[in-house]
């Protein structure tokens, strides 16, 4: 036979696309056309509905970006459709091959209800089925003109991305606005089309069933009247019905489809715009699932719950009673799906606390499943977290698009910092926004790693974002592939089915130890840093609130702000969404996050004020609380003593020979040169040197930063290639035993105050740049005479190792990597560290014995925020020669919650004592339920196992071991009224504490 096949497959492509498809619908007439645009922001439904309309036609622009255009479309089912299905077809003027990006709608009925969403791939609304004919239609359309700001030449500026900048122009015109007979069977035979075709071409050509669906295609086509396909459809779709009723082979592998959306909470679009997008996808999904009953659809994220609750009730009754029938299914239990490299300790365990807690108050659901497709890194602190907030699984896809190395499993156990398992998979389909494609699917059995060992997959199937979320045309062709031979078994399902059945299967799948580093995206741990300020500072005040407040109504009963705790923390649970503290998102997102955070610090500094001043009482004098979990001076930790009962001498300074300075205290000798550079830092007690020799720390340091891609997310190796060392000075004076310097660069300055605390062991470096470059990356490097193959890194509730060389692939790609408040170096005996208020973003390399650690400052990236970080900005970072893991513990701590320092005269005595310190307290708090009972989290912090006693101050009746909910797990049993404790490495123990 002659081989044929490329002029069959082009056969087909055009014959479904110039004559099948659009033959779906045969017969169209113009809906009447008006308009509203609405001033400025968003206006409430029923003030859109009611406004007046002007008269448009077709082609007509609308819509000046971020703006919305109220439509209301009119007119008469003809009555020669009686008895056929009719449909509206409302084109705003989308692209199809952008869904998700651009304009959308939510379509209204007259009295307010609504009906569906519109997207690129989502354009109908079933007006009868069957029609009897003469029936009016009347639909309004709330309609967003939201700006495509990634198009078909990514990354380059734009002014878009923000309301003030974006222009008043139209963006869009409006397309097809008709209604139209929906014709079934010609949109069946176009379903059948698609599947046999999109399976065929995956097929390898020496397969005979490639050549079967050829040839069964050919014949359909033949039976295809192109000019009159609505008669001819039925006979074509008899000609293919044996080709798809052919079972699947019984080793094909079983995919678990799972309608989904994801919905970014703000990225490319502001959050206001979330709440409508979360509106229009929810609103598609329930009416699909009311059309299929075999349909089901999982959606994350409790915040985005919560707004539709309260800016879209009647969307949010359809989305209650889809869950309350189980085939709306809640997943991820978390507030939002956050980045989880950055969030503090207390953080990550609020994001599980808030979001379960949400869906077992909203739903009666215990979510099991934590759904993390798209976050950009996932830290090893995470299956505790998991396991502790009483969820069992956990999925992501992101890892796929590491750049160097292909992660070698997709269903395997996850193994945290202290040892705990989650049982994990990464959905080989490799997208978490799955169409059901022959392409998709094949590329998901090719690359399934676990074949022989285990049968199973998930793909998270619909448009996300803006997108819409799953069609009908996707749930046709799960119906087709549910058992058709060369396809793997497809079959929608609920997230928790395909873990049960997973793990049932391959319940010994191999084991991953450690955190799931992306090898992408490292440059999302610096852009954007105010709000990464704004996070840091927001998370170590909420500490102190709730450590204030709970001591405070314990010692005087003044009221526990429960209402007001819960509110900020949600507020900066939601900012730690994965493109809102990474940096990615809009210059809108990141203006509107800087003014939160200042409200937030401001109502939060309030509460703490409000505390210390219940504490401190009316006496003189003046009192100093310490927030940290070390004692402090004569403070002790969680507690406040009066000013001046300890008052270490305070360190010298003095002129260097040759220029620069000495500074002096006793325990630690620092030189600044001439350059204003660090060249000494020597520990006194141990005669060691922490400076490399020839070395000069505090090196700032300004690359070169022009990513290939992903402007805001990536910084490539090469970067590395090109730097300038900043050591030109504008001044340099000694103010008070500080040395102040001024540095001049491009068009930017810098302003350094280096300090050696009376007492301490820490080199105190206050830096202020006012930034005005762009495609730059600026460092602090410190040159450390310190040989090492690892560096610990603290991450949350602990801290992680990681390689200082490249000996491998692996280690080469960590090149940027994330660090919380400390990053450690040690050497048998004598170790470093560097310790910081607000980076995140670190670097380390190796030359023989010196080990050089850099902390990322600021970027200038111009996408998707054009001025990304141009302004002021204030670092404080230290170094710490002679510092063990636990110094480097405490002196974090220290420099992220500084003392505060009130009037008055009676001492606090804490809530609660560890005689330990590598058992560090995280939250000293009130129960959320407002039983006034005292819950106290803490966690062992250097890495081995340890003991200790917990001295309540107050009097218990009872304490018990409790999950991250303050649900118990187990009792404890106090021993002459003080608790004893034996924690494993990192392990995390919540206390719940019944006062007497």
């Amino acid at each position: 036979m002659h081989n044929d096949r490329s002029i069959l497959e082009a056969r087909l492509k055009r014959v479904l696309d110039e004559r099948i498809r659009p033959a779906v619908y045969p017969e169209s007439v113009p809906l009447a056309v008006s308009v509203w645009q609405a001033p400025g922001e968003p206006v409430p439904v029923a003030e859109g509905l009611a406004a007046p309309r002007t008269p448009v036609e077709a082609g007509a622009a609308w819509g000046p970006a971020w703006g919305t255009s109220w439509f209301t479309v009119r007119g008469t089912v003809p009555a020669a459709w009686a008895g056929r299905t009719v449909e509206a077809l409302l084109d705003l003027g989308f692209d199809d091959n952008m869904p998700g990006f651009q304009c959308e709608g939510l379509v209204y009925r007259p009295d307010g209800s609504p009906v569906k969403g519109l997207n690129p791939r989502n354009q109908w609304v079933r007006v009868a089925d069957p029609a009897a004919g003469g029936e009016e239609v009347l639909l309004h359309i709330e309609a967003a003109a939201n700006p495509v700001v990634l198009d078909y030449h990514p990354f380059r500026p734009t002014g878009l991305g923000d309301r003030d900048t974006a222009g008043t122009e139209p963006r869009y015109r409006l397309a097809r606005m008709d209604l139209a007979v929906f014709d079934r069977t010609v949109w069946e035979l176009v379903q059948d089309l698609e599947v046999l075709g999109q399976l065929m071409t995956e097929l390898s050509p020496d397969s005979p069933r490639r050549w079967e669906l050829l040839r069964s295609i050919d014949r359909a086509l033949d039976a295809v009247d192109l000019q009159d396909v609505p008669g001819t459809a039925a006979g074509a779709r008899r000609l293919l019905a044996p080709a798809l009723a052919r079972p699947a082979h019984a080793s094909a592998h079983r995919l678990s489809a799972v309608g989904h959306a994801h919905i970014d909470s703000a990225w490319l679009w502001p959050l206001r715009e979330t709440v409508r997008k979360v509106a229009r996808t929810t609103a598609n999904m329930t009416a699909l699932l009311e059309d299929e009953p075999e349909f089901v659809y999982a959606m994350s994220q409790a915040q985005q719950y919560a707004w539709i609750k309260e800016h879209r009730p009647e969307v949010y009754a359809r989305v209650k009673k889809a869950v309350a029938e189980g085939r709306f299914v809640p997943v991820g239990g978390m507030w939002v799906e956050s980045d989880t490299n950055m969030p503090g300790s207390e953080a990550l365990a609020r994001q599980f606390v808030h979001g379960k807690r949400f869906f077992l108050e909203e739903f009666g659901i215990e979510t099991e499943e934590v759904w993390l497709p798209d976050s950009f890194g996932y830290s090893a602190a995470l299956p505790q977290l998991v396991k502790l907030a009483g969820a069992r699984w956990f999925l992501t896809q992101k890892i796929s698009w590491s750049q160097s190395n292909k992660f070698p499993h997709h269903t395997f156990w996850w193994e945290g910092l202290d040892g705990t398992r989650v049982f994990t998979h990464f959905p080989p389909i490799d997208t978490y926004n799955s169409q059901l494609s022959g392409a998709e699917l094949a590329h998901a059995v090719r690359n399934f790693q676990e074949k022989g060992g285990a049968t199973r997959s998930l793909a998270p199937t619909g448009w996300g974002d803006g997108g819409g979320g799953t069609t009908r045309e996707m749930l046709a062709r799960a119906k087709r592939l549910a058992d058709l031979e060369g396809s793997p078994r497809v079959r929608f399902e609920k997230p928790a089915a395909f873990f049960e059945q997973a793990r049932a299967e391959y319940g010994h799948a191999p084991v991953w130890v450690g955190e799931l580093y992306l090898e992408l995206h490292r440059a999302t741990l610096t852009s954007q840093a105010r709000t990464k300020q704004g996070n840091r500072r927001a998370e170590h005040l909420l500490h102190e609130a709730e450590l204030w407040s709970a001591t405070a109504t314990v010692r005087t009963g003044a009221p526990y702000p429960y209402e007001r705790l819960d509110r900020l923390w949600k507020t900066v649970l939601l900012h730690q969404f994965h493109d809102i503290l990474p940096g990615t998102s809009i210059a809108w997102v990141h203006r509107e996050a800087a003014k939160t955070y200042a409200r937030v610090m401001a109502e939060l500094e309030s509460i703490v004020g409000e505390a210390l001043t219940a504490l401190a009482g009316s006496g003189e004098g003046t009192l100093v609380f310490n927030s940290a979990p070390h004692r402090r001076g004569g403070a002790p930790a969680h507690g406040a003593a009066p000013a001046g009962t300890c008052t270490p001498a305070p360190a010298t300074a003095r002129p260097r020979p040759d220029g620069g300075y000495v500074l002096e205290n006793g325990l630690l000798r620092a030189e600044i040169d001439r350059r204003g550079l660090v060249v000494s830092a020597y520990d006194k007690e141990t005669g060691r040197e922490a400076v490399a020799p020839g070395g000069a720390a505090n090196l700032l340091q300004l690359h070169q930063d022009f990513p290939n891609m992903w402007d805001a997310w990536d910084v490539d190796p090469f970067y590395r290639n090109t730097v300038t060392d900043l050591t030109e000075l504008d001044s340099l004076q000694l103010l008070d035993g500080t040395v102040h310097l001024t540095r001049s660069f491009g068009n930017s300055r810098v302003t350094q105050r280096i300090s050696l605390p009376a007492g301490s062991q820490r080199l105190d470096i206050h830096t202020e740049v006012d930034w005005q470059e762009t495609e730059k990356f600026l460092k602090a490097a410190f040159p450390l005479d310190v040989h090492t193959d690892r560096i610990a890194a603290e991450t949350q509730f602990g801290h992680l190792y990681r390689p200082t060389h490249t000996n491998t692939s692996w280690d080469a790609a960590k090149f940027e990597a994330c660090a919380h408040r400390f990053v450690h170096l040690q050497e048998p005996g004598w170790g470093v560290a560097l310790v910081n208020d607000s980076s995140y973003g670190y670097d380390v390399t190796r030359t023989g014995t010196t080990t050089t650690v850099r902390l990322s400052l600021l970027r200038a990236p111009r996408f998707p925020d054009p001025h990304t970080d141009q302004g002021v900005h204030h670092f404080r970072y230290a170094l710490v020669p002679g510092a063990e893991p636990g110094d480097a513990v405490c002196e974090g701590y220290r420099l992220n919650l500084p003392e505060r320092r009130v009037p008055g005269g009676t001492p606090v005595a804490p809530l609660v004592r560890v005689d330990n310190d590598a058992l560090v307290v995280s939250a000293v708090k009130l129960a959320d339920d407002g039983s006034g009972d005292v819950v106290v989290r803490l966690y062992e912090s250097l890495g081995g196992r340890a003991r200790g006693v917990l001295s309540p101050g107050f009097a218990m009746a009872s304490a018990g071991v409790c999950d991250l909910l303050e649900r118990p797990l187990s009792p404890a049993e106090p021993i002459d009224g003080e608790l004893r404790l034996v924690l494993r490495p990192f392990e995390i123990l919540t206390l719940r504490l019944r006062r007497a």
